[in-house]
């Protein structure tokens, strides 16, 4: 079973193939939800030893980050091993 973490909102790494899918509008309504309504689901980071990288939930961690929240709750998932 997967545990929730507490991660630092400012140092999950975001790829660049992954921040050209950040549509910004789309944030900025789930940030109003997520004040209204609170975080439903943790987003999906792996740590790669040195740094948490988001796998999965790149809106709700834009959106806690214009919340001004500090931390954001995340899954703690390994990388696909090809």
């Amino acid at each position: 079973m997967l545990r929730i973490h507490q991660v630092k909102v400012d140092t999950v790494y975001i790829p660049l193939e992954r921040r050209k899918l950040l549509d910004s509008d789309k944030a900025l309504k789930l940030a109003e939800d997520i004040l209204e309504n609170g975080m439903k689901l943790p987003i999906m980071v792996r740590f790669d030893g040195k740094r948490h990288i988001i796998v999965e939930g790149l809106h709700r961690l834009e959106a806690a980050r214009i919340l001004g929240d500090t931390t954001i709750p995340a899954y703690l998932v390994q990388a696909k091993k090809h």
